[in-house]
């Protein structure tokens, strides 16, 4: 099992014959998203929130998720809950549920997000609201 320190650090081991390690960085509007693993059925990402930023109001067609606060203070929202995390507490959001992450801290939100599904391209995504006027 790896430890923290090899999840947020992926050149710390080598991948395995199935999975591809990966350590690009995407940027959006509200931080940003590394994916460190990526292989069939599952995705693993570190993702990052700015404070005071949130991502839209979405749901995915063909996958669930695990979130993993590393740092910071998360405002869940899924289906027709609200809850806060803090650092070491964790969430599921199972698929076809409408849910949002959002940093109401004053520091950087990190979190780990483990998505297991038949299809984990990033335009499996329907926005129904979105700060930064990408909602379709």
């Amino acid at each position: 099992m790896a430890n923290a320190q090899e999840i947020l650090h992926p050149g710390a081991t080598a991948p395995s014959s199935s999975s591809t390690m990966v350590a690009a960085t995407e940027l959006r509007p509200w931080g940003s998203f590394t994916v460190l693993e990526d292989a069939n059925g599952y995705k693993i990402k570190r993702i990052e929130v700015k404070p005071g930023h949130r991502l839209s109001l979405q749901m995915h067609h063909h996958r669930s998720e695990h979130w993993i606060v590393v740092c910071g203070t998360a405002r869940v929202v899924c289906g027709d809950q609200e809850l806060m995390l803090t650092s070491n507490q964790s969430t599921y959001v199972p698929q076809c549920t409408n849910h949002r992450l959002e940093n109401p801290g004053v520091i950087p939100l990190i979190l780990i997000e483990v998505q297991n599904g038949e299809y984990l391209g990033e335009d499996d995504i329907v926005r129904f609201q979105d700060d930064y006027a990408r909602a379709k």
